[in-house]
């Protein structure tokens, strides 16, 4: 199962979902994890969405294509996260995880990892039997 965190040092989840320039995608399984890809959306922040909130259907566009180059990702944390963002993520089968404060990668991986050996939720384990 493959899990995103917004970053923007490749080591914490820092940042809210629009605004995120880049995710770090790694590999779950129920032994262990691994990083697979860092998938860039933009330098920095990701100016594309932020500046064009507001504006409809450019903005709409902008954010559509990135839950479409992340849906192959069943959770992604972040800081935040818009109620359409979420909206859409969920409408693709993707569970949006809010952080409450910035959190090394890692350690919400192993957090991730010991719930999915000791008692995963229902979605957690069909999404574990999926990938």
């Amino acid at each position: 199962m493959k899990v995103a965190f917004a970053t923007t040092d490749d080591i914490n989840v820092d940042e809210h979902f629009g605004r995120a320039g880049k995710f770090a995608i790694y590999e779950l399984r129920k032994d262990g994890y691994q990083l697979i890809e860092i998938r860039k959306f933009a330098e920095g922040r990701d100016t594309a969405i932020e500046e064009t909130k507001g504006k409809g259907q450019i903005h709409d566009d902008r954010v559509r294509s990135k839950v479409e180059r992340l849906e192959d990702c069943k959770i992604i944390y972040l800081t935040e996260i818009g109620g359409p963002s979420a909206a859409r993520l969920a409408r693709k089968g993707i569970m949006p995880v809010k952080v409450k404060e910035v959190v090394p990668i890692e350690e919400a991986l192993n957090k991730l990892l010991e719930t999915v050996k000791t008692s995963p939720p229902p979605w957690l384990k069909k999404a574990m039997e999926i990938s």
